[in-house]
């Protein structure tokens, strides 16, 4: 029955990272397809091919998430396996509703939102100092950095290029985009493929299969990366449309400066810190600074409201659901 059990649930975490794909492939491309640096489908393959290598270059956000938001042992056995399951089935189903809606919500507090639901309808020990160290301060201060430095490069950037004729700069701009789109892509395969890296060893350990604390075997990297990278490829339309076009009237370089600040945040959390953040939440808020260097009236607060009441309602949405599969899942197994 475990050994089903952990099957099933590696299977549907590939599912949750593959929606992940899909949802946030706009993170990374959306500024350099609005601004016409990159073709979609280009900025699609090379989103792709960079998540795949951002996932195989670190390990710390995954440890965070397989051992830090809660306590999962191999003692748990079924209950715990069905614990992770309900948190995926949680996460799935709001980056399903947010992807439909066409909201930039995170895949990242959908995840650890499932993962707390299903913990306290499970009476499972949640953590909630590392919930509040590494997920809600960097929740909270991530978008705020993000909004701030790319307000103020933006203003840097200008400056230095005020007397340059303006077609030639937005044509180097154009180019430099496609770096900056790849280290965003890098970012976010780093941060968000780690993830469901972690959530599959919670089910490798639960299951019996693996030891609290060892390293995380490549078969699961490398299974996290592809699915990550086949969602990103399939596109996330809905959601691009709302960062790339909705939020401002994108330049390309306003589109430059948002996802080098985003990236660059992604990275320091990641390799300093090993907080998962959200990519969607920094690469958001980068979008609203630049923008807010024209004026702040050519930022469409309207839309970014909407966008703030679902980065609210992630985790206790995610964690409503996961506490109600559990329940469901609690009658038979």
């Amino acid at each position: 029955m475990e050994l089903v059990l952990v099957v099933i649930v590696v299977l549907v975490a590939l599912g949750f990272d593959y929606t992940n794909g899909f949802h946030d492939a706009a993170n990374a491309i959306a500024t350099s397809v609005s601004t016409r640096a990159l073709t979609p489908r280009v900025a699609l393959i090379m989103a792709a091919v960079f998540n795949v290598i951002g996932a195989l270059l670190g390990t710390g956000v995954a440890l965070t998430i397989g051992s830090g938001i809660i306590d999962i042992s191999p003692e748990s056995g079924v209950q715990g396996l069905t614990v992770v399951l309900a948190g995926l089935i949680g996460a799935i189903t709001w980056n399903l509703i947010t992807w439909w809606l066409g909201l930039p919500s995170s895949s990242t507090h959908a995840l650890i939102g499932g993962l707390t639901g299903a913990g306290l309808a499970s009476s499972t020990t949640v953590h909630w100092n590392v919930i509040l160290d590494k997920v809600v301060l960097p929740m909270v201060i991530s978008p705020l950095v993000g909004f701030g430095l790319a307000y103020l490069l933006m203003v840097v950037v200008l400056w230095i290029v005020r007397s340059m004729a303006p077609a030639k700069t937005m044509r180097r701009f154009r180019i430099a985009q496609t770096a900056s789109a790849a280290a965003m892509a890098l970012g976010h395969g780093l941060q968000d493929a780690q993830k469901t890296m972690g959530v599959i060893v919670l089910a490798l350990v639960a299951g019996g299969l693996m030891p609290q604390g060892s390293a995380i075997p490549l078969w699961v990297k490398l299974a996290a990366a592809t699915a990550i990278s086949l969602g990103t490829y399939s596109g996330g339309w809905r959601i691009m449309r709302t960062l790339g076009r909705k939020i401002i009237e994108l330049d390309p370089s306003r589109g430059f400066v948002a996802e080098t600040v985003a990236a660059s945040v992604l990275y320091t959390t990641a390799f300093v810190f090993q907080a998962p953040i959200s990519t969607t939440h920094t690469i958001t808020s980068a979008i609203m600074g630049v923008g807010a260097t024209k004026r702040l009236s050519a930022v469409r607060w309207g839309v970014a409201k909407n966008i703030g009441i679902g980065w609210i309602l992630t985790i206790p949405m995610a964690g409503l659901v996961a506490a109600g599969m559990y329940a469901v899942f609690s009658l038979f197994l």
